[in-house]
């Protein structure tokens, strides 16, 4: 039986205003991902299979895991982000909204930029979102196809399609899950008769500890 364990990267760049910039882990980020890998290595966790996105803060996160696997890591660009920053200046430059730099302006930012990306709104997008939705259910069909327990290491985008297409998420509570999913997170399902079913979602049990929680970040 496959098992698919899906991980966001540690805390990347807080501070950047572009996606290249973003695109490192925070000396937090390479914390949090030592951690996670101690936990899987403490509860004897043996990976058949770990696959990456091609983005730095991915490959960074896995290699801080450390993740046991009688083989290589698969890296495939398929499981890289939204290229958020891309199209928040789209959405800045042909709409006028603006990209915020607090936690409550991105609850009010993301489901714009969302809403605006899905109805084809975003001239110049690097990806059509009905593309990103396609890409993350065909590349975890591929993944469930294999046999045994894969670590997947990506972002939370992704990790929030993933839950949309499992659960049929409308617009608003995909936004909602995407807001809520935090650095180093594990997220879990089973395929179960050609569908992916939910067991675990946003578990930080690496960071559950009173001298950890300053650990546990959203951004």
């Amino acid at each position: 039986m496959s098992h698919i364990v899906l991980v966001r990267h540690g805390q990347a760049n807080t501070g950047a205003k572009d996606d290249r910039d973003y695109d490192r882990l925070s000396p937090l980020g390479h914390q949090q991902s030592g951690w996670l890998g101690d936990h899987f290595r403490h509860k004897g966790d043996v990976f058949a299979q770990v696959w990456t996105g091609t983005l730095r803060r991915h490959v960074e996160t896995a290699e801080g895991i450390a993740a046991e696997t009688p083989g290589p890591v698969t890296r495939d660009e398929r499981l890289n982000e939204l290229e958020y920053f891309t199209l928040s200046q789209l959405l800045a430059d042909q709409h006028g909204i603006t990209l915020p730099d607090t936690r409550e302006g991105f609850v009010r930012h993301l489901p714009a930029l969302f809403g605006h990306w899905r109805d084809g709104k975003l001239e110049g997008a690097p990806e059509s979102f009905d593309h990103f939705e396609a890409r993350v259910r065909d590349t975890l069909a591929e993944i469930s196809a294999q046999d045994g327990r894969t670590l997947v290491v990506t972002s939370g985008g992704l990790i929030g399609m993933a839950m949309r297409l499992t659960l049929g998420l409308e617009m608003a509570a995909f936004c909602n899950i995407c807001l809520s999913i935090q650095n180093t997170s594990v997220s879990s399902w089973l395929p179960l008769e050609g569908q992916l079913a939910l067991t675990q979602f946003n578990a930080l049990p690496h960071l559950d500890t009173p001298d950890r929680l300053f650990a546990q970040t959203h951004i």
